[in-house]
């Protein structure tokens, strides 16, 4: 579907530099790779209390300088899909975790644009990136749970198009003065969304295809976050790197745009223990040198931040971490080039 269409004439464009954005410097530099850790640390499987004392480990994440933490967007659990996420809002949850960290770069992976309207959506997201001190960065997707979609009373068809036409409407709220907005999702006239950004945009970054090309995502995401080929044998690497250098290709003028992946990896004890696909090649079973390895091929195909959910791995969410932090994040440091705004609510 080709939904540059659907946009008006006067598109808001990506933003043409993030120099001065907190979370996203953190995250991403050219030709370098970070590593987040994806949220939940475990799985619900009908106990909401397998969640608690997440947030001290998330603290413990923010202290050994990993580059970011990513919440999920699910509205509905849907026992078809059997992942209902970290359960809470991800708006919500990331204020909860900005006030109980203060560098780790909050992401979200992914809002679903689509089904949320852009002024709600923009409101909830200047907010966290003021109380922050600018360290939110939006992955975000169009959806893929169908049931979702009539509990809205949205059509599933249509979620492409939504898509692109939330992107411009968001944008075109984060500017400054009376805001004159004509979108299929509605018209403003002489009025301002408050607060502003602090760094003036939001970074969105879009999530597979979202229903869009690989030219409309050069031409309007500030990044790309696309699922990994195979991560047991160098060939999905490999793969993976063709892929970004073809969107990259695509990009006007040669702007630097990160990309990210990520992976559902069963860290075990054995530091030697082979890259083993599990789930039908869903989850990784490694030991950390397998692990660095994956990392660093997917370094050499272009990748600038790696999150890492470690939900199914069978040791204790701790000490996985611990290991991330002591063996693993030295080789792939988070950036500390941008000073944190500081907060004084």
């Amino acid at each position: 579907m080709n939904t540059t269409a659907f946009l008006p004439k006067n598109k808001a464009l990506p933003s043409t530099s993030f120099a001065n954005h907190v979370g996203y410097r953190r995250m991403f530099a050219p030709d370098k790779l970070t590593l987040g850790v994806f949220l939940p640390l475990r799985f619900y499987q009908g106990d909401e209390q397998v969640l608690k004392g997440q947030i001290e480990l998330i603290e413990y994440i923010d202290q050994k300088n990993f580059a970011a933490v990513w919440v999920r967007d699910i509205p509905l659990f849907d026992p078809m899909f059997g992942d209902a996420g970290q359960l809470f809002d991800p708006l919500t949850y990331l204020s909860f975790i900005a006030a109980r960290t203060k560098q780790v770069a909050l992401v979200t992976g992914s809002s679903i644009f689509s089904l949320r309207h852009p002024i709600d959506l923009a409101k909830a997201a200047t907010t966290i990136d003021q109380l922050s001190g600018n360290r939110l960065v939006m992955g975000i997707a169009s959806g893929d749970r169908a049931i979702e979609y009539p509990a809205y009373g949205i059509d599933y068809d249509q979620r492409a198009a939504r898509f692109a036409q939330s992107i411009d409407y968001f944008r075109q709220l984060m500017q400054h003065g009376s805001l004159e907005i004509q979108s299929p999702l509605g018209t403003i006239s002489r009025a301002e969304l408050l607060p502003k950004p602090v760094a003036g945009q939001i970074p969105l970054i879009v999530t597979g295809a979202s229903g869009q090309s690989k030219q409309w995502i050069a031409d309007y995401a500030d990044g790309w976050l696309s699922y990994p080929e195979a991560t047991s044998h160098s060939e999905g690497a490999i793969r993976l790197g063709q892929k970004i250098a073809t969107w990259r290709s695509l990009i006007p003028n040669n702007d630097f745009r990160p990309h990210m992946t990520n992976d559902w990896i069963d860290l075990v004890d054995d530091p030697n223990y082979p890259r083993t696909p599990l789930r039908g090649g869903f989850t990784l079973r490694t030991g950390r040198h397998g692990l660095i390895q994956l990392l660093e091929e997917w370094l050499a195909a272009g990748v600038n931040h790696a999150a890492l959910g470690i939900q199914y791995s069978k040791r204790p969410a701790a000490e996985v971490l611990q290991e991330l932090a002591e063996d693993i994040l030295p080789h792939f440091p988070s950036h500390t080039t941008v000073e944190g705004k500081s907060v004084d609510w």
